[in-house]
């Protein structure tokens, strides 16, 4: 393999690995105390993964329905984490209207990457929200 190819296929598998940035882990959401957030949602995102999910945040617990999100979250949330065994969905209108998108378990640092229809995507475009995780079982 040429000197060339091989310095190519290292930016390539670091430029992967690198995929969820400065987004926590999903498993990173459960507090020491024993309770859960559902979702971490922020206002920034970025073409380089390592910027992403910075800026203002908003953590959302198990069961939170927030049909008509706060003036200031409306149509800003641009990453965003979904805890352990949890799931959120998404609206782009207000009242649960318009286009929705379910969200499970995992780290999204770029909703452009996300398609809203045919011309559209889920950066700044989310307006109302729920998020639920089942209820954790008893312990062994």
């Amino acid at each position: 393999m040429s000197p060339l190819c091989s310095l190519l296929l290292a930016l390539a598998l670091a430029a992967v690995s690198g995929v969820r940035g400065d987004c926590p882990e999903p498993a990173s959401l459960k507090k020491a105390n024993g309770t859960r957030t559902c979702a971490k949602l922020y206002d920034k995102s970025d073409p380089y993964y390592d910027n992403c999910c910075g800026g203002a945040e908003l953590s959302v617990k198990p069961g939170t329905d927030l049909p008509y999100l706060p003036s200031d979250w409306n149509n800003v949330i641009s990453s965003l984490v979904v805890g352990p065994r949890c799931e959120l969905v998404v609206w782009s209108s207000r009242g649960k209207a318009g286009k929705t998108h379910k969200f499970s378990t995992g780290t999204y640092p770029r909703l452009e990457e996300y398609r809203r229809g045919i011309f559209g995507d889920w950066s700044n475009s989310i307006s109302s929200l729920y998020c639920r995780c089942p209820p954790a079982g008893p312990r062994p």
